[in-house]
């Protein structure tokens, strides 16, 4: 998708730009905060009977501080972003599918995603991978990706940091008999492929953090044939508590970029690396979607999470609503 429409009028003031940047990190402070309370103000408590399985929902388009998300079905979702967590100040308050949320269920939080899905999530500092249901809409704090659950944030190991670069993967099979479970068997069945056996994890003596199992991901069993397995049925209701198991996955170095637009025309992408020169380094990136090429405009790589927040709340502020946090 073209981002020509960034291109406001007014333009960018270049010693606007760079006193906004030194102007320290206490703004991301009140930021988060304003973001946290922003949740608590939207998501109601739990009134007493609330069902413990949310039904399937995908959602209308909605707007936070003017930037649009759009929620819709997309079983070939994979994201390398930044991931929060959220825990205490929401347990036991409904979820956007109407759950009561569990902070040491193994859940998370997603902007887009249907309701139920079941996506993996690797942390790209240590390896660290879960597979957690998505059954909340969120992060509300535009430079993150996911929300985690406070227990699947102590598995992936960054409860402390608050944040973690991450891979998100959904799960297209579990995701898609997870829409037929909340739907009572009829949402989506037309669509839903044959049944995907769960796996029966593989223990190893190393502990996790948090006293989770550990296992690798060169030593999953072999899959399991459908007609020696459970129900279909009951192997689906599993999926809804995915178990609290880490794999360990191999990662390689990755670095945080904000990414300012992403052009068809190599020109315009040209003319707006020129505008952001006084922000610092400024990329140009060729990507292909299909077979179209895209350029895309970054700026990094960045040292931190704090200072990549910094910058996209600066190119959002001057109306580039399509930048965003990515990493690499």
């Amino acid at each position: 998708m073209d981002a020509e429409h960034q291109m406001k009028a007014t333009g960018l003031k270049r010693g606007a730009l760079t006193l906004a940047l030194l102007g320290g990190l206490a703004g991301c402070a009140e930021t988060e905060l304003a973001v946290h309370n922003a949740k608590l103000l939207q998501e109601p408590d739990a009134p007493a009977g609330a069902p413990q399985v949310g039904g399937y929902k995908v959602g209308k388009p909605y707007q936070i501080a003017n930037v649009w998300y759009y929620p819709r079905e997309d079983y070939g979702y994979d994201e390398a972003g930044i991931a929060s967590w959220y825990g205490p100040g929401f347990h036991g308050r409904l979820t956007a599918n109407g759950e009561i949320y569990d902070q040491e269920a193994m859940t998370a939080a997603h902007r887009t995603l249907p309701m139920p899905s079941l996506v993996q999530v690797t942390n790209l500092e240590n390896g660290r991978s879960v597979r957690v249901r998505v059954n909340d809409r969120g992060p509300y704090a535009h430079g993150r990706i996911i929300d985690m659950s406070k227990r699947a944030a102590e598995l992936l190991g960054f409860t402390n940091q608050g944040t973690a670069k991450v891979r998100v993967q959904i799960l297209e099979g579990e995701s898609r008999q997870l829409v037929m479970l909340a739907s009572g068997g009829t949402a989506g069945a037309a669509a839903a492929p044959p049944a995907v056996p769960l796996e029966s994890v593989a223990v190893q003596e190393l502990p996790a953090s948090g006293g989770a199992p550990v296992r690798s991901a060169a030593a999953a069993p072999p899959p399991v044939s459908q007609s020696d397995s459970e129900p279909l049925r009951l192997r689906t209701a599993t999926l809804a508590t995915p178990e609290p198991v880490v794999t360990q996955m191999p990662v390689h170095r990755s670095q945080i970029y904000v990414q300012a637009g992403a052009f068809s025309q190599v020109a315009n992408a040209v003319r707006l690396r020129a505008r952001l020169a006084a922000l610092g380094n400024v990329q140009i990136s060729k990507a292909l979607v299909g077979s179209d090429s895209f350029y895309r405009v970054r700026l990094g790589p960045v040292a931190s999470v704090a200072q990549a927040d910094q910058l996209l709340d600066l190119l959002l502020g001057n109306g580039f609503n399509d930048a965003r946090v990515v990493v690499d």
